[in-house]
């Protein structure tokens, strides 16, 4: 593997090159933010359509001020009880923010990370390194240094980082009209969100809500190379299981029935690095149930990310 330290990282983001730098959610696909050739590396190396935005990763706040031109209290109070940690917030930008990281829109990405090294090495990166997932497009995220390898071999420099603490990609929020917007789900709930801003003395509506301004809100992405099959709430696994079983077997040389941890946390942990064993076993296809107790706020990014992994879902029965 191209593993490099933070010196060779920083000195090859500067040139225009691009890096991946670990981080708690996934492994990220840097370049500097001041650098246009660096920037359509990433959609060039990626094979990432350009009107998919980057989150700018920065290292904390008065970064993020200088990216934005309304940076508002409740901006402020989420950012601080949050980072460095797994929350992006949009904001609007100005005019030194490249409409290469926002496809064209008002709007900017920002969040800083929760990991030392990538840390240290922002301290050194003036203005910020935008990375998305250091994957293929809409292929499943890296949550390893092996996985980024296993997408880029050598021809992209890793700074070994561990493995991602957290496993999937960051809550992303933006405030809509005095009111607090998810527009992906991921660590940070609304419920949670909304006890910050209220300890904060803010009482701010917090709802889950689609938009452009955030990447990953294609039909299809995550997705592993193997067929992902999931079954929805409405589906009873416990009812149907003994014969989904018997269908798989006659179809498929060799199945893998995937039952997610019962703790949203080690669920979240193991779900891109659970996808890419299976396809390394020599699986040929996964079914992923839904189990009553997957429910609740604490699941909504887990199922956002298998809902765009799926091959297909089980009809209701």
């Amino acid at each position: 593997m191209n593993i490099v330290d933070l010196d060779k990282a920083r000195d090859l983001l500067l040139s225009g090159e691009v890096v991946a730098i670990p981080t708690e959610t996934v492994y990220g696909l840097g370049g500097w933010i001041n650098s246009d050739e660096g920037l359509r590396k990433i959609f060039s190396t990626k094979e990432r359509p350009f009107f998919d935005p980057l989150i700018v990763h920065i290292d904390g706040i008065e970064s993020a001020k200088k990216l934005s031109s309304d940076w508002t209290q409740i901006h402020d109070v989420l950012a601080k009880a949050c980072w460095p940690g797994p929350l992006t917030l949009i904001a609007k930008k100005n005019d030194s923010v490249s409409p290469l990281i926002t496809s064209g829109l008002d709007s900017v990405g920002l969040r800083c990370p929760r990991h030392e090294k990538t840390l240290e090495l922002l301290k050194s990166i003036p203005g910020g390194v935008a990375a998305p997932s250091a994957n293929k497009f809409g292929k499943t995220s890296p949550t390893q240094s092996q996985h980024v390898y296993q997408e880029f071999g050598d021809a992209v420099a890793i700074i070994e980082g561990g493995a991602s603490d957290i496993g999937i990609e960051s809550t992303v929020a933006g405030v809509v009209n005095g009111r607090v917007e998810i527009f992906r789900p991921g660590f940070y709930t609304a419920q949670k969100l909304k006890e910050i801003l209220k300890e904060a003395g803010l009482n701010v509506e917090v709802v889950y809500a689609e938009s452009p301004v955030a990447p990953g809100q294609l039909k299809h992405h995550y997705m592993p190379k193997i067929p992902l099959v999931i079954t929805g709430p409405e589906f009873s696994w416990a009812k149907n299981q003994t014969e989904i079983e018997k269908e798989l077997h006659k179809t498929f040389k060799k199945p893998a029935i995937w039952l997610l941890p019962e703790n949203p946390s080690i669920a979240s942990r193991e779900l891109y690095q659970k996808m890419r064993e299976f396809d390394e076993q020599g699986f040929d296809i996964i079914l992923t149930p839904f189990l009553p107790n997957h429910s609740g706020e604490e699941w909504l990014g887990i199922w956002n990310r298998l809902e765009k992994a799926k091959t297909l879902s089980l009809a209701r029965k």
